[in-house]
């Protein structure tokens, strides 16, 4: 299924422009129910959902719809579509209309609104929304990287290198820990470790304030997907345990793999795991 989209860098930057004021519309959604007694309903596979994901998840669906009506959209609360469909996009819009729900329930405001452009199992696009603290990350492929606070002036960021001895940082989940994950820790040694929630561990690393962060644990496609880009494009990897590339909408189920982010690739950062 071809797309009639030139995706130059031009096009990427006016489109993922576009997606910052549609991720920061959606934050203001969320916002509005985060200030209320929101209720709290269970999804098939008990996370939880809120009318927050909802609100986002349409406006998003219905903004993109305009933006780019020839391009698909998968989001978290969408149906879920078969792979023999979504298998012949070579393009189309990956959304997490509320990454963190738990976060949000807990009201730590560490959740974010992720949206990804997806092109050829990669990530070109990568939009992330922090509503609480009204922070804008965002990327396109060979554009940079940038974060903006409070609606001010976009700022470039990028991933540190290993400075020699100097103890490392790494990001880690809130709300998923395993024994896996404890195993790793041990073998990294004595790090700092920095705690939070969604997709904002990834900005962590692309920001230069952690050097690595491990996920030995499941997340989905959207989880990851904006992020993606804006680690990249800050000079950092993401991949697989071990060590290929993580890419997207390659097979039937839309869990991901075992994953690490890094600002350096000087180090092997599978070695430490238990044989």
């Amino acid at each position: 299924m071809s797309h009639s989209l030139d995706l130059d860098s031009n096009t990427l930057e006016k489109l993922c422009l576009e997606c910052v004021n549609i991720a920061r519309d959606a934050g203001e959604a969320i916002l509005a129910v985060y200030n209320t007694e929101f209720d709290v309903e269970e999804k098939d596979d008990k996370s939880p959902l809120t009318a927050a994901d909802m609100a986002s998840h349409n406006l998003i669906m219905q903004r993109l719809e305009e933006l780019t009506p020839n391009i698909p959209i998968l989001s978290e609360e969408s149906a879920r579509l078969p792979f023999a469909e979504r298998s012949s996009w070579e393009t189309y819009w990956l959304v997490d209309p509320l990454d963190g729900t738990r976060e949000f329930v807990k009201r730590n405001g560490e959740f974010t609104v992720n949206i990804a452009l997806i092109h050829r199992h990669k990530s070109i696009i990568g939009v992330i929304n922090v509503p609480v603290l009204d922070v804008d990350y965002y990327a396109w492929k060979d554009g940079g990287s940038y974060k903006i606070e409070q609606r001010g002036e976009a700022k470039k960021i990028s991933v540190k290198k290993l400075n020699g001895d100097a103890k490392l940082t790494v990001a880690g989940s809130r709300s998923h820990g395993s024994e896996m994950m404890q195993k790793y820790m041990e073998k990294l040694g004595d790090v700092e470790m920095i705690s939070m929630g969604s997709s904002l561990k990834f900005c962590l690393v692309a920001e230069g304030r952690a050097d690595l962060y491990p996920r030995l644990g499941l997340t989905s496609e959207w989880d990851t997907a904006a992020a993606h880009c804006i680690v990249e494009q800050a000079g950092g990897y993401i991949s697989k345990t071990d060590m290929t590339p993580l890419e997207y909408n390659t097979k039937d189920s839309l869990l991901n793999p075992f994953f690490f982010v890094y600002g350096d690739n000087s180090r092997d950062w599978s070695q430490y795991l238990d044989e």
